[in-house]
């Protein structure tokens, strides 16, 4: 069984960092692109990073280029998401998700992706 789980988020100030983290159980993350998502109240989950398996490529939504950075550690079975000069339209819950087809990338929308985390909030006050 597939699991993955967010944490690291939090309330935090608009400028202010966080680092999410993604550990994955049940199988290798090593073969699959993992991403990360986000849906704030009343909206549709949104595509915010994505990184390939070997960490070499990532592919961002506009929104968060250049303030986010998506990296993974194999080793660890586990992805990670650094946020910097937050806002408030940043809040959200945060998922992480794992590829549904090996060595595909870019992976941007949900239902290419198979298995999902729980989520983690991330409240950002302006």
């Amino acid at each position: 069984q597939v699991q993955l789980v967010e944490s690291g988020g939090g309330s935090v100030q608009a400028g202010d960092s966080l680092r999410l983290s993604c550990a994955a159980s049940g199988r290798s993350i090593s073969p699959y692109t993992m991403g990360w998502f986000r849906q704030a109240p009343g909206k549709e989950r949104e595509f915010v990073a994505a990184i390939s398996l070997n960490g070499v490529r990532t592919s961002y939504t506009d929104s968060v280029k250049g303030r986010f950075t998506v990296s993974r550690d194999n080793a660890k079975n586990t992805v990670y998401l650094q946020m910097t000069s937050l806002n408030a339209e940043d809040t959200a819950v945060y998922y992480c998700a794992s590829g549904r087809t090996p060595l595909v990338f870019p992976l941007s929308t949900p239902d290419q992706y198979a298995y999902w985390g729980q989520g983690t909030q991330v409240t950002v006050s302006s």
